[in-house]
């Protein structure tokens, strides 16, 4: 087995979103897609390998969110089984509800950062559950229920390796600093803490998070990502109590972040990739709404 990073160089920037390429004894697999926005630049990339997108019969996304599926309807359309999360895949049919959804938050820039979403044939769709086994290309992937980042979110075991898409949070190359990717509306603290505890027992010698390439030092991500979350849900919960409203928010959770930042030793430039990657003020709505869910059941 191989595996090789692709660099899709979303916004023209690198190492803000990867695909995987992965080839087994019976030929290749593609995790994650990229948006549509970044379809030249992964095939591109692949036939670097010498592969054409006809040659790419199996594509495992670990959710549906547009920078880690945006594409996918595209492969479905070319022949590819596009394996995903059994609540995301009716998403990928029809995608009208998710790009509605995406352009409420990001509005007259959606074309700009993620290109075209194509609907999925229905039958290039296979919706997968906790503990299922995708057996392709001469390898067998795990899907492990993961959610906390999204409720429709899978992590992919492949032997002693893992795609951990978002669940592992966001880890640039560069000097060592993790930060945590929790946009509106489905990120949760509780269930997120449980997917880290259970990436935390696996048997594993690396991780591949979407943002950005291999990682070995997967146990301390995730122990710093445990600790970053608990604090930025402590830091939002309490800055509500204290009547903040969303400006005052986010201004002091910049003004940490670059804190954090200067204090790693991140330059300028991986700073940027970090912000593409996953926009704070996303994070903040995120955390904000965790927040006004508890309240309303509260």
């Amino acid at each position: 087995m191989t595996i090789h990073t692709l660099d899709l160089y979303f916004q023209d920037a690198a190492h803000a979103i990867a695909s995987y390429l992965v080839i087994g004894s019976e030929g290749p697999v593609l995790v994650e897609t990229g948006p549509g926005s970044t379809l030249k630049n992964l095939l591109s990339q692949l036939a670097g390998y010498g592969y054409t997108a006809t040659d790419i019969k199996h594509v495992l996304v670990t959710h549906i969110h547009l920078d880690h599926a945006g594409a996918a309807g595209w492969w479905a359309q070319q022949g590819a089984q596009v394996y995903v999360h059994h609540v995301g895949a009716p998403h990928l049919v029809d995608p009208a509800k998710l790009l509605s959804s995406a352009g409420r938050i990001y509005g007259e820039r959606m074309e700009a950062l993620w290109g075209e979403t194509l609907a999925a044939p229905a039958e290039r769709v296979t919706a997968l559950a906790d503990g299922d086994l995708v057996n392709v290309a001469g390898l067998s992937f795990t899907a492990l229920d993961t959610p906390g980042h999204a409720y429709h979110h899978h992590v992919y075991q492949l032997g002693d390796i893992a795609f951990t898409g978002d669940a592992a949070g966001i880890q640039i190359p560069g000097n060592y600093f993790v930060d945590l990717p929790a946009p509106p509306p489905e990120f949760n603290f509780e269930l997120w803490q449980q997917s880290i505890k259970r990436l935390q027992a696996l048997d594993l010698v690396a991780i591949y998070p979407t943002h950005f390439g291999r990682f070995d030092r997967w146990q301390e991500q995730l122990d710093d990502l445990s600790t970053l979350m608990k604090a930025a849900v402590d830091f939002v919960g309490e800055a509500l109590a204290a009547g903040q409203d969303r400006e005052e928010i986010l201004a002091r959770y910049l003004d940490d972040y670059k804190a954090r930042a200067a204090a790693a030793g991140m330059s300028d430039e991986v700073i940027e990739q970090y912000e593409l990657a996953n926009p704070h003020y996303m994070s903040v709505d995120g955390l904000m709404r965790y927040w006004q869910k508890k309240t309303q059941k509260a």
